[in-house]
């Protein structure tokens, strides 16, 4: 991968920063729309994957809470199943994080991506289901601010 410093660590390069600007981006690698398809297919694995994790969390999580209310001393198996849910759904969030990916709704599998537009730092907005990146927004205004890109 461009810029790892260490097998399997995605290190993303910094890009578009300009000495000369006054105002830092918040981000330091901003998609081209071309990056952000190319990562569209492992995003959608890993979207299904952290709602998987999530689901085997809070179903253990109901069980074990229900145990410890109740002063049973909780673990082996359960215990560590609950833990290995939990434990796995860090491992898929950092994928969305270490590249600077923010999850926004993972139930609706929408996501944004940093990029640049107009020389004005934004996220391309994805929501799963949709075939192809066609929208951005602003960092504050959010999925009600899309704006279709040109």
């Amino acid at each position: 991968m461009r810029g790892a410093s260490t097998p399997g660590r995605f290190q993303p390069p910094t890009t578009h920063s300009t000495p000369s600007r006054s105002v830092p981006f918040r981000f330091k690698h901003h998609y081209t729309i071309a990056e952000a398809r190319e990562l569209l297919p492992k995003v959608s694995q890993w979207l299904v994957k952290a709602r998987k994790a999530r689901e085997d969390y809070l179903r253990l999580e109901d069980r074990v809470g229900g145990l410890l209310r109740g002063g049973a001393d909780v673990g082996g198996d359960l215990a560590n199943r609950w833990v290995r849910a939990l434990a796995d759904l860090r491992d898929i969030l950092r994928e969305f994080h270490s590249r600077e990916i923010e999850v926004k709704d993972l139930d609706r599998g929408l996501v944004d991506f940093p990029g640049i537009v107009g020389g004005k730092e934004v996220f391309l907005c994805w929501e799963e289901g949709e075939e192809d990146i066609e929208f951005w927004h602003d960092l504050e205004s959010g999925y009600a601010g899309r704006t279709r890109l040109e």
